[in-house]
């Protein structure tokens, strides 16, 4: 597994969740969101031009972590990666993704919500869950509860948080990144806003 990829994702503790429509759009968000100081993106599956854009970011932006998101069977994640994916996100849990990103020791960040689902993950080595969508499944207090039972695995939790409530969050130590297309609202002036704003919450409001 690709430790330096997981080390950067933890260190930056945001984690943008685009859907890009259109390929020329690409470069436009990525100078947004590297303006704002961040250098990770999660490019979603769920448009057709999602295999270019990931492929446009990791040859054009080199210094931006480029991952794949709403990656939900083994075909995907192969695509994904051969166009430059660094990292692989699913709405769910997919043991045959799981064994792609294993042979291309690529990390994956699968959506758990459950005790269950978690110890699936586990069984591949996969101790960093995305947790999905986070406030409609409870939110912090289901994280912590899960925790509690759950202790070696940390959490990225996605939908539902905002710069209102992210530092509830980023504050708990078995947070690992928070993830979510909040950062990337409004104009791309607005965008590298949002993302200077949450770095500051981030640190503390320094």
């Amino acid at each position: 597994m690709n430790k330096s990829v997981i080390a950067q994702i933890g260190q930056e503790k945001l984690l943008p969740v685009a859907v890009i429509q259109k390929l020329e759009d690409t470069s436009k968000l990525l100078d947004a969101i590297t303006a704002g100081g961040l250098n990770v993106i999660e490019i979603t599956f769920r448009t057709q031009c999602a295999p270019e854009a990931i492929k446009f970011s990791a040859k054009n932006y080199p210094q931006v972590l480029t991952g794949a998101g709403t990656v939900v069977n083994a075909d995907q994640a192969q695509e994904a990666i051969d166009c430059g994916a660094k990292f692989i996100v699913g709405p769910g849990f997919s043991p045959e993704v799981a064994k792609i990103c294993l042979q291309n020791s690529t990390p994956y960040f699968p959506g758990c919500v459950t005790p269950t689902e978690i110890m699936a993950a586990l069984e591949y080595g996969i101790d960093i869950v995305k947790f999905f969508p986070a406030q409609e499944f409870g939110g912090l207090k289901a994280i912590k509860a899960l925790s509690s039972a759950l202790k070696d695995v940390k959490f990225i939790p996605t939908s539902g948080i905002n710069n209102d409530n992210l530092i509830d969050y980023i504050q708990y130590e078995k947070i690992f990144a928070c993830g979510g297309s909040w950062l990337l609202k409004g104009s791309y002036e607005q965008i590298t806003q949002n993302i200077k704003s949450a770095i500051k919450i981030v640190n503390g409001g320094k």
